[in-house]
């Protein structure tokens, strides 16, 4: 008989949920609220749903000193909403970092357009958050034609950072193994942040 997904209560709302659908917290040797977004950290864990929402909630109501019973630091809500938006990125920036250095990133919004036409060739494309309006509604018209899943997040000069170029606009992923963990990463940060990583295929947005 298989055992079943240990489950545990978010601070924030108090709904119980299994273990893999939390964000996990724990304490670091100085005492301070620490995010563990791969649940593997040593130590006791305190847990919220994936949402600021829920975050906020715990802060205010200084949960997280209630589960790890005694004083805590950096558990305001600013201070742990912000660990998690800059640890998310962060793995997103990982993630986009490697596909560039294997080969698989297309960059600038012409070469992505004619990169998306390509059948199969392209697994995600993602526009920076302060591309202008006439660009960014190019690049989701071919995505959604295309039924290629686009995201906005980070901004030009971060994404030309990472790939070791100018300012860049829009990036596109070619099709293959680094998709699947890029669109996760994408969606949780924008499930956990409103208006961070908008989904451009999504009819709710």
């Amino acid at each position: 008989m298989a055992r079943s997904e240990p489950r545990r209560t978010c601070l924030g709302c108090r709904a119980e949920r299994g273990k893999d659908e939390l964000l996990r917290y724990v304490l670091d040797p100085e005492g301070t609220v620490v995010p563990d977004l791969l649940a593997k950290l040593p130590g006791r864990g305190a847990y919220t749903c994936f949402c600021r929402e829920c975050v906020e909630k715990a802060a205010t109501r200084k949960q997280f000193a209630r589960a790890f019973k005694g004083e805590v630091r950096g558990a305001t809500s600013i201070d742990l909403v912000n660990m998690v938006v800059s640890r998310l990125e962060e793995r997103i920036a990982s993630y986009l970092a490697l596909a560039n250095k294997a080969g698989k990133i297309v960059s600038g919004s012409d070469m992505v357009m004619e990169a998306m036409r390509k059948k199969n060739k392209i697994g995600l494309a993602i526009i920076a958050g302060d591309v202008s309006a006439e660009i960014g509604d190019k690049i989701t018209g071919v995505a959604a034609r295309e039924g290629i899943p686009c995201f906005r997040i980070l901004d030009k000069d971060r994404i030309g950072g990472l790939l070791g170029k100018g300012l860049r606009s829009v990036v596109a992923i070619e099709a293959g193994g680094f998709v699947p963990p890029l669109v996760k990463e994408l969606q949780r940060y924008g499930n956990f942040l409103d208006g961070g990583a908008v989904d451009e295929q999504d009819p709710r947005v």
